[in-house]
């Protein structure tokens, strides 16, 4: 099932292109905020699951290009991201440490919302394509073994961060630097989660393009190690890092497009005031060329 938020975040699942309101179904479930709802619905899955199934089959629903989609998570307890966590398609010759920084809620948004830069002095903003998972339920040292058990669903994330900033905080944690969606697709929809292609697209042109089996701690490592810092609750999203070799500068005007196999594909704009430029060259692109670090600001403040 595809569970979306959207309009003024009513509650919804995707029928094909089609979004159907099932707000109906689930108005019983205690709530304040969207994201109460969506906890209290995971928690309660067993029992809503076969209503929602059958309010979907019963109903046509109006199409997806008409309404405004909002993030499937709007604002977690909990949004940790993994850092270092690909092999770079086999470049690493053994995995980094497990590490791990959280991102504020507050950044995260929706399908079609605008990724803002700030006027800070970043060297280069970019994007780091990623598979989120989404949590079933209260998470406190888990084992390995058992992970999966603890997987409500996954989405696609896109971690943006403007590197050269004093601290990781800086970097991470800005407003909009966190788009996620188009929906949430519960775990039985995704029978390999290490198996999935990942792509992102600037402007219609590929930068990043690898798989899942290329993460270097695996989904069960990296929630049993989550968990052993501290405790997730339903609803909380995991980013599961990047490969960081496509990886581009990001600027005014960009559209961006993510689409992790299966996950539908989630669509942002960039803007940035200062209308600040660098090269399209990748990380992957300088290292061919034997060149080191991210590519220099062209023109524009802080260049």
């Amino acid at each position: 099932m595809k569970l979306v938020f959207f309009n003024d975040f009513t509650l919804g699942v995707m029928k094909g292109d089609s979004v159907v309101d099932v707000s109906d179904v689930v108005k019983d479930i205690p709530h304040t905020f969207p994201q109460d709802l969506l906890a209290g619905l995971i928690a309660r899955w067993d029992d809503y699951k076969g209503r929602l199934q059958s309010a979907v089959g019963q109903a046509s629903g109006v199409p997806a290009s008409s309404v405004r989609l909002r993030s499937p998570v709007p604002k977690p307890y909990n949004l940790d991201c993994m850092a270092v966590n690909y092999m770079e398609s086999g470049t690493r010759s053994e995995p980094a440490p497990k590490n791990a920084f959280h991102k504020s809620a507050s950044g995260i948004i929706g399908d079609g919302d605008t990724i803002v830069l700030p006027d800070i002095a970043a060297t280069i903003f970019e994007h780091e394509a990623e598979l989120g998972l989404v949590i079933s339920k209260r998470a406190s040292n888990v084992k390995a073994e058992d992970a999966y058990d603890y997987v409500f669903g996954y989405l696609n994330c896109i971690d943006v961060s403007a590197r050269g900033v004093p601290a990781f905080y800086q970097m991470k944690s800005r407003d909009t630097f966190a788009p996620i969606g188009p929906w949430l697709v519960t775990a039985d929809e995704v029978p390999d989660p290490q198996k999935l292609p990942v792509k992102l697209w600037v402007n219609g042109t590929l930068m990043q393009d690898f798989n899942t089996d290329d993460m270097a701690h695996k989904i069960p490592q990296v929630i049993e190690w989550i968990t052993s810092v501290h405790t997730l609750e339903a609803g909380d999203v995991i980013a599961t890092g990047t490969n960081h070799r496509g990886l581009s500068a990001l600027q005014n005007g960009d559209k961006m497009e993510i689409e992790v196999q299966g996950l539908g594909r989630l669509h942002n704009d960039v803007r940035d005031d200062l209308k600040r430029t660098w090269s399209r060259e990748t990380r992957l692109d300088r290292m061919n060329k034997g060149e080191e670090g991210t590519t220099p600001q062209l023109t524009g403040k802080y260049a």
